[in-house]
């Protein structure tokens, strides 16, 4: 009996360990954080996004960031001079010459989680070519309909103002490694992202924006239907394993999360 109960705290200790709550605020966070990465991850903030790095990956588990005209506005940004993060530790993170060959070899590009472009109003662009917020994101979803999200994103933020985006990786499934890299790391396998677009200057109330979700998996061809990768709030926390919105009552936010956006073509048209 005395055995059994030792299971059990244990059990408890490693689920409280891993999703502890904190009361963390930044002009990024969209009604909280994304919630649930383990309490061993790196929260990095800076003036152009946030991110939760992961030690075992090496990748973000997320990455949010929030765009306004002045953030998004402002001269071509083509400077891709790649760093390790300078707050995170060797061991913790990749250096440019592990990704030597993978383009190559694996087809793979060094895919931004929070855009440079989206960034272009800023004096701090460049730290979006930190290694932090860099992936292993095959060339054809990177260059194709990521792409055209990442356009959006600028197009809806000069419609309505303001676009709060949340985003980070998928492991659903085995991928080979970078084939240089010296450092234990898991590619991902796939992507989620959410954007939350603003209907009007009330932005306490999460009632007056528009949110969509949408799932890529790496193995998406270039010529994708954007559409067709649209998805609830509810699939990407499922499998995802984070929680977001939760700074808001549960009843609303089960409303908000459970079924894809019906407005997609009202807000996404060309």
């Amino acid at each position: 009996m005395n055995y059994i109960k030792f299971i059990i705290i244990l059990i408890f200790i490693s689920e409280f360990s891993y999703s502890q709550y904190y009361e963390i605020h930044s002009k990024h966070f969209f009604f909280g954080y994304p919630k649930g990465s383990p309490t061993t991850n790196d929260l990095i903030i800076r003036d152009i996004y946030a991110l939760s790095n992961n030690d075992s990956t090496k990748f973000a588990d997320w990455v949010v960031y929030r765009l306004d005209s002045i953030t998004i506005s402002g001269p071509s940004q083509k400077e891709r001079k790649w760093l390790p993060d300078i707050w995170l530790a060797d061991e913790e993170t990749l250096e440019p010459k592990d990704y030597d060959d993978a383009p190559k070899l694996l087809a793979i590009d060094r895919g931004h989680q929070a855009p440079l472009a989206n960034f272009k109003g800023t004096n701090v662009a460049e730290e979006t070519n930190y290694l932090s917020n860099i992936t292993p994101q095959k060339s054809d979803l990177n260059r194709g309909v990521w792409k055209q999200l990442e356009d959006f994103e600028r197009k809806l933020t000069l419609n309505y103002g303001l676009v709060y985006v949340m985003t980070g990786p998928l492991y659903e499934k085995k991928m080979p490694p970078l084939p240089n890299a010296d450092e234990p790391h898991r590619i991902p396998s796939g992507y989620w992202k959410i954007l939350a677009i603003a209907n009007n200057q009330k932005i306490n109330d999460i009632r007056n924006f528009a949110i969509f979700g949408f799932i890529f998996e790496q193995s998406t061809p270039t010529k994708s239907d954007l559409k067709s990768h649209l998805v609830s709030i509810k699939e990407i926390e499922t499998r995802s394993k984070l929680n977001f919105h939760w700074e808001i009552p549960s009843i609303q936010q089960a409303t908000i999360e459970a079924k894809p956006n019906s407005l997609f073509d009202k807000y996404f048209a060309r």
